[in-house]
């Protein structure tokens, strides 16, 4: 959390016209300043409303990066975690719910929690307050970055996985919190994971998807995005995170002020989700809608779990905003008398524990939290694991194969990495016999910035190939490479120079030889020749063929 702002600049404010609550931003010049310790909601403030009558609507880059291009697998909630990003923002009880999350992501979530604070000091009151809720304080990471708000589900990284390595897919946040929106960037700098951002103005918690690629968020997204249709909403998430997303109905303002679907709905399994139910508004706007969504997903084969959710006093009393890490749910209690009464707390666990059976059930009481709109899902961000374990992982995203290269052209070689800790270096190689031997170094132990021109060689091969292989601290690696082989149109050399001495002569029979008998051993044997030389026949294949052209080329050259 930030300083409070100095006495004579919050002396100005609140002569302003635009001057704020205690739980809201603070308008200086043309800029919202969020206060130290103020408890701002997760929906649109008073004073953000206004901001943006004043300066208008949020909107989103287009074309800012284009998408992922390798594989690309958008990772769910309950899949391996590494850990939980947090933001230590807020009023003092809010703050004592995200350090019980984090005491119990550390312990029976068998995860990391990267803290983000504002304050150097505040890293040992965290650690303390941890430690006290029976934390596991080694697992602890702290992060110097300011940040508007608690709210991190909203502004930060949305995770993808492109081959084996985990990417960020961003958003243009749909609140004026500038240091918020600029999270997520600056996050993927610090962690170096690949960075792709979304052109769609949105709040992550309107998201839910399960491991198969289905996702699902509320008609918000449409309201937020007006210059976009459905389909092309649908569409880019295609693109970015291939998932395949239903618009669902929203839940009426008046019920849930932000219309993020995480307010009612969990999915928490391939074909397993949570949707709240609302004994108490049977007939209602909000129970028709759930009631609808419900039915929907189990003729899509789900099997669907209720809990109870109530609207009293104006606040929205969830069980589907809960925190999947690993092997444990943590599920909110409250402790309002009505709520509590009616027994909500009770059965809420009791249909988490047989939706989830075999994973560590756990409540934190999140009563101190709840009138601003959101839970505990709202206020950590899920970090999935490295695939690689201990060995970094690496995606080659250019040169691929089916590239036709001129000699001395420059061409840009580009990969993206991955690893446990982090990347030290890469090396850049090439192959020129299919992938059997990489024995010609592009760069050695170049910076891992995901790119590197190459002046194409003057050789002739219609067998190369591109390997990557990322290097960690500790000596660990880990590769990927062209899939397909690359032409490179250079001077070829004479047909039946299978030993590269520049003469097809006696001393090219054994090479030839083994060309035609062991194509892996024959690359071994001669790693920088080009085993289409042995096509004598012209015919495009190494085989028996080939022999007697090859004797031809051997009666010409004596």
């Amino acid at each position: 959390m930030r300083p409070l702002l100095s006495a004579i600049a919050f002396g100005i404010l609140v002569s302003s016209p635009l001057s704020a609550r205690a739980d809201e931003p603070l308008l200086v010049g043309d800029q919202l300043v969020f206060p130290s310790d103020a408890e701002i909601p997760r929906y649109l403030t008073d004073a953000e409303r206004a901001y943006l009558k004043r300066f208008g609507p949020i909107a989103a880059p287009r074309g800012t990066t284009p998408p992922p291009t390798g594989p690309i697998h958008c990772v769910a909630e309950y899949e391996p975690m590494a850990g939980l990003l947090l933001s230590h923002q807020g009023s003092s009880g809010w703050l004592t719910i995200l350090n019980q999350v984090a005491a119990k992501a550390t312990t029976a979530g068998n995860a990391l929690c990267w803290y983000v604070i504002d304050v150097a000091g505040e890293q040992t009151t965290i650690t303390n307050a941890v430690a006290a809720n029976g934390g596991d304080t080694s697992r602890l990471r702290f992060l110097n970055r300011f940040t508007d708000t608690i709210w991190i589900r909203d502004y930060g990284p949305r995770y993808i996985y492109e081959g084996q390595c985990r990417a960020i897919v961003d958003h243009t946040y749909n609140r004026p919190r500038p240091n918020d929106d600029a999270f997520s960037s600056w996050w993927s700098t610090q962690i170096k994971h690949a960075f792709y951002e979304l052109p769609l103005v949105h709040g992550g918690g309107n998201y839910q998807l399960s491991a198969l690629g289905d996702s699902n968020c509320s008609q918000l997204i449409q309201n937020e995005n007006l210059g976009l249709s459905a389909a092309q909403i649908i569409g880019y998430w295609q693109s970015y995170q291939n998932v395949n997303t239903t618009i669902r109905t929203a839940l009426p303002t008046s019920v849930d002020s932000t219309q993020h679907i995480d307010m009612w709905m969990q999915v928490c399994g391939d074909r397993k989700v949570v949707i709240s139910d609302w004994p108490f508004n049977v007939g209602s706007t909000q129970d028709n809608i759930c009631d609808t969504t419900a039915a929907a997903m189990a003729a899509d084969g789900y099997t669907v779990y209720r809990v109870p959710a109530r609207s009293l006093s104006g606040v929205h009393y969830t069980y589907t905003n809960v925190v999947i890490c690993n092997n444990l749910i943590l599920v909110p209690t409250y402790t309002n008398a009505t709520i509590v009464a009616a027994g909500h707390n009770t059965e809420a666990l009791t249909a988490w524990q047989t939706a989830m059976p075999g994973y560590d059930v756990q409540q934190i009481n999140c009563q101190a939290i709840v009138s601003a709109a959101g839970i505990m899902h709202c206020i950590v961000m899920h970090v999935p694991a490295h695939l690689g374990g201990v060995n970094p992982t690496a995606y080659l995203k250019t040169l691929r194969g089916g590239e036709v290269l001129t000699p001395a052209s420059s061409v840009e070689i580009r990969w993206i990495s991955d690893d446990d800790v982090a990347t030290a270096n890469v090396d850049l190689l090439l192959s020129t016999n299919g992938g059997v031997s990489y024995d010609t170094v592009i760069a050695s132990a170049t910076a891992d910035d995901g790119s590197l021109f190459w002046t194409v060689p003057d050789r002739y091969t219609p067998l190369g190939r591109i390997k990557v292989v990322a290097r960690d601290g500790l000596g660990n690696t880990g590769f990927d490479a062209s899939t397909g082989n690359i032409t490179i149109n250079g001077t070829p050399g004479p047909l039946g120079d299978m030993n590269c001495d520049g003469v097809t002569d006696i001393l090219d029979i054994n090479a030839f030889t083994l060309a035609l008998s062991d194509v892996a051993a024959y690359g071994a044997a001669y790693p920088n020749c080009d085993i289409t030389r042995a096509d004598c026949n012209l015919d495009g294949n190494i085989d028996v063929l080939d022999i007697n052209p090859f004797i031809a080329e051997l009666a010409g050259a004596l």
